[in-house]
C-alpha cells in the first residue's frame, strides 16, 4: 500500500485535531447573577456578594486597591472618587472558562457590569496553586477544573510542545550549516552583495504591501466603530521602549559578544549576522582551507537534513496535538464581541496571501502559485497549527529545497533571514488591531497622519519580533504608544489572539517561500 503523502497526513490530523478540540472543549460555566454592595467603613470598605443560591459573603479592605484587584468590575464606582455612601452593582451574564495548558492553568472571568462586558484573568503553575493563590476560585475550580476535558486538554498541548521542541532542537544547527553552505558555495562575495540586497527589497516590499492591505481592510470595514470592548486585568505587560531604541537593539543584536552564548540562547539575529560573515571569510580566504570548511559544512548540513527528516515524520501527530489544544482551549463567548476585528484581520490576510503574494509568484517568479503552494502545504500547515515560523523553519527548507527544487544557496539565505526579520502576517495584524482599538476607543476612524504612523511604526516592530507564538502581542506596545493608546487596550484582544497568530503565522511563512522563488529566479 503505497504511503499517504506527508501534506496529505498533516491534512488529516488538522482536521481530527479540529474535531477532538470541539469535543472536548469545556465551553464557558455559566455562574449565577449576583449582586454586590460597597459599603465605605472606617478605613476601608466592605463588600457583600450575594447570589440567588448561596448565602452572602463579606469582605473587608484596607484600601481601594485591595479592593479592586477583587473586584475590578466595581472600577466605575471609583471614577469620581471614593463613593461616600453604601452602592449595590448587579452582575451579570458571569462565565468562567478554564485552561489547562499543562505547565499552566488559566481561568478567564467574563460579566456585564451596568451592561459592560469586563474580563479577568489569572493564572497559576498547577490547579493546586491556582486554588492557594486564589481561595476565591477554589471550590469553581475543583468543581470545573478537573475533568476529561482538562486532561485532554493538558497532555495535548505537551505533547505539542515537544514535536515543537523537536523541531526548535534542529533548526539552530540547521540554519549554521545550511547558510555558511549556502554563501560559500556562492564562490564571490558580489553574487552574496547582489542576493542580500534584493531579499531585503523583497522584505521591505512585501511588508509593506501587507501593512497596507491591512490598513485599507479596516478602514473599509472599521470594525471597531461601536464596538463595545471588554476591559480587566488580561492585558499584557510589556516595556516602555521607544521605536529608536528597538531599532538600536536590534542593531546591536545583529554583533554578538559571545556567539557559543547566542547559540545557546536561540538569538537568531546574531546567529545569522556569524554565520553569513563565517561563509563570506570562507570565500575570501579561498584555497584548501575554504575546501575543508566547505565541505566541513556541507556534511553537517547532510547530517542535520538527514535528522530534520526525521522529525518532519512525527508532524501529524504534532499537527494533531496543536490542534486538539487550540480547538478545546478556546472559550466562544468573547468571539461574540470581537467578531468583526477577527474578519477584518482574516480578510485582509486572505488578500495578502491569495492575491498579492501570488501574483508577485505568478508574474515575477514566473512561478506556478497552485503548484507553489501544493508543495510548501506541509509546512503551511504545520505554521499554522504551531504559530511559530522559527520552530516551523526545518520543514520550510525542506519543503523549498525538495519540493519546490530551490536551491540551497536561496533557501538558505532566505530563510532563516525571513523567519526572523520578514513578518508579514504580524505587521499586518499589528496594524489592523492598533486602528481597530483606536476606533473602539475614541469612537472615530484614526486620521490619515496617524495611520501612516502606525504603518511605519508596525513595519519596525515587525522586524523586531520573534517567531514564537503571540510574539506579535509583545511588540504591539510599541505602535500603541506611538499613536497614544494605553498599553491595557492589548488585553481586550488576547482571548481571540492564538486563532490569528496561527492564521498570521501562516502567512510569514508563505512569504518567505514565496521570497525563495522570486529570488531563486534573479539570483
Amino acid at each position: 500500500m503505497k504511503k499517504i503523502p506527508l501534506h496529505f497526513q498533516i491534512l488529516i490530523a488538522l482536521i481530527a485535531g479540529t474535531i477532538l478540540g470541539f469535543i472536548f472543549n469545556p465551553g464557558e460555566i455559566q455562574l449565577d447573577d449576583q449582586t454586590l454592595t460597597v459599603s465605605p467603613v472606617a478605613g476601608g470598605f466592605e463588600v457583600v456578594q450575594k447570589t440567588a443560591k448561596q448565602d452572602p459573603q463579606e469582605y473587608d479592605f484596607a484600601s481601594r486597591d485591595q479592593l479592586l484587584k477583587r473586584f475590578p468590575e466595581l472600577k466605575s464606582l471609583f471614577v469620581t472618587g471614593d463613593p461616600e455612601k453604601t452602592v449595590s452593582v448587579n452582575v451579570t451574564g458571569r462565565l468562567i472558562h478554564i485552561v489547562d495548558a499543562a505547565r499552566k492553568v488559566t481561568l478567564t472571568y467574563t460579566r456585564n457590569v451596568d451592561q459592560k462586558k469586563t474580563v479577568t484573568s489569572i493564572s497559576a503553575d498547577n490547579g493546586e496553586e491556582l486554588a492557594r493563590q486564589y481561595p476565591e476560585w477554589k471550590q469553581t475550580y475543583e468543581k470545573y477544573g478537573t475533568g476529561i476535558s482538562q486532561t485532554v486538554m493538558a497532555v495535548s498541548k505537551w505533547l505539542g510542545d515537544v514535536f515543537l521542541r523537536l523541531l526548535k532542537m534542529v533548526t539552530i544547527p540547521l540554519i549554521v550549516t545550511s547558510l555558511i553552505t549556502g554563501i560559500a558555495s556562492l564562490g564571490n562575495a558580489t553574487r552574496f552583495g547582489a542576493m542580500f540586497s534584493k531579499t531585503l527589497l523583497y522584505y521591505f516590499c512585501t511588508s509593506l504591501l501587507a501593512i497596507f492591505t491591512g490598513i485599507f481592510v479596516v478602514n473599509l470595514i472599521q470594525p471597531g466603530i461601536g464596538a463595545e470592548l471588554p476591559g480587566g486585568s488580561g492585558s499584557l505587560s510589556a516595556g516602555t521602549d521607544s521605536i529608536g531604541s528597538i531599532f538600536l537593539d536590534m542593531v546591536d543584536r545583529l554583533i554578538p559578544t559571545n556567539i557559543i552564548h547566542s547559540l545557546g540562547e536561540g538569538e537568531f539575529l546574531s546567529i545569522i549576522s556569524f554565520s553569513m560573515l563565517t561563509g563570506i571569510f570562507i570565500i575570501i580566504v579561498g584555497g584548501k582551507h575554504a575546501k575543508v570548511l566547505t565541505e566541513f559544512f556541507q556534511a553537517g548540513f547532510e547530517v542535520m537534513m538527514r535528522m530534520t527528516m526525521f522529525v518532519i515524520s512525527l508532524a501529524p501527530i504534532g499537527v494533531l496535538a496543536f490542534m486538539v489544544y487550540a480547538v478545546s482551549s478556546q472559550g466562544f463567548e468573547i468571539f461574540k464581541t470581537l467578531a468583526w476585528y477577527m474578519i477584518a484581520v482574516f480578510l485582509a490576510l486572505v488578500i495578502h496571501a491569495v492575491v498579492i503574494l501570488p501574483c508577485l509568484l505568478k508574474f515575477v517568479a514566473r512561478r506556478s502559485p497552485l503548484e507553489f503552494a501544493r508543495a510548501m502545504s506541509p509546512a503551511l500547515m504545520t505554521a499554522f497549527s504551531t504559530a511559530s515560523s522559527n520552530g516551523t523553519l526545518p520543514l520550510t527548507i525542506s519543503c523549498v529545497e525538495e519540493n519546490a527544487e530551490i536551491s540551497n544557496e536561496v533557501s538558505s539565505f532566505v530563510l532563516p533571514l525571513g523567519a526572523t526579520i520578514n513578518m508579514d502576517g504580524t505587521a499586518l495584524y499589528e496594524a489592523v488591531a492598533v486602528m481597530f482599538i483606536a476606533q473602539a476607543y475614541t469612537g472615530i476612524v484614526m486620521p490619515v497622519e496617524q495611520q501612516i504612523l502606525v504603518a511605519v511604526t508596525a513595519l519596525l516592530a515587525s522586524i523586531g519580533a520573534a517567531g514564537i507564538p503571540h510574539a506579535g502581542l509583545v511588540m504591539m506596545a510599541i505602535v500603541l504608544q506611538a499613536v497614544g493608546l494605553p498599553l491595557e487596550a492589548q488585553g481586550v484582544i488576547i482571548a481571540v489572539d492564538r486563532i490569528l497568530d496561527m492564521c498570521r503565522t501562516s502567512v510569514n511563512v508563505w512569504s518567505d517561500s514565496c521570497g525563495c522563488a522570486i529570488i531563486e529566479r534573479y539570483r
